[in-house]
């Protein structure tokens, strides 16, 4: 060995050693046992010895309890008994609202022609994220905008091709329809 490689090992070794000793700086001694409390235990007399009849026996302070504590009515389930299942789903009623109440006010409207196209987007001049309610001769439908377009200046939306005939409510020929678009 050549004497550099000596003294690394040397030098690591001590290292080491230095760590793995007890009582160095950093390190703590552990700490004395704490005494426990007297009030957690209470003086029970056995009848066995004492040759009397059986002490009635306070409830310990409650705030010695467990969460899950045992009384005298409590009752155990053993495994393999039949429980008993309800009968049907329990029936839990809603207040009727449409649609139309629960929206807030669109930030503004527009409108427009819109055509479609398959990509499988809601193209606009929007910021994507953007909540959007189209409504034309067919119905509406709400979008999220996941696209930047159209290109012509004479098209407000692309839809996608099952949306546009949704909204539509033209012949499968058509290309364009008139619409209205409420931004949200």
């Amino acid at each position: 060995m050549r004497p550099r490689k000596l003294v690394a090992i040397a030098v690591l070794t001590a290292a080491v050693a230095l760590v793995a000793l007890p009582g160095l700086p950093g390190s703590r001694s552990p700490r004395p046992e704490q005494p426990l409390d007297a009030a957690a235990f209470q003086n029970v007399r056995d009848t066995a010895i004492t040759g009397g009849s059986a002490p009635d026996v306070d409830p310990l302070d409650l705030t010695y309890r467990s969460e899950g504590f045992l009384t005298s009515d409590s009752t155990f389930i053993e495994p393999g008994d039949a429980q008993t299942a309800p009968n049907a789903r329990p029936k839990v009623t809603s207040p009727s609202v449409d649609a139309a109440s629960v929206l807030k006010p669109p930030r503004y409207t527009l409108s427009g022609y819109a055509t479609f196209y398959d990509n499988g987007t809601t193209a606009m001049r929007l910021p994507r994220g953007t909540i959007v309610v189209i409504c034309g001769g067919g119905g509406c439908i709400q979008r999220v905008v996941t696209d930047y377009g159209p290109v012509k200046e004479s098209r407000i939306v692309d839809l996608y091709r099952p949306d546009f005939f949704r909204i539509c409510g033209c012949p499968s020929w058509s290309g364009t329809s008139w619409v209205t678009v409420k931004v949200y």
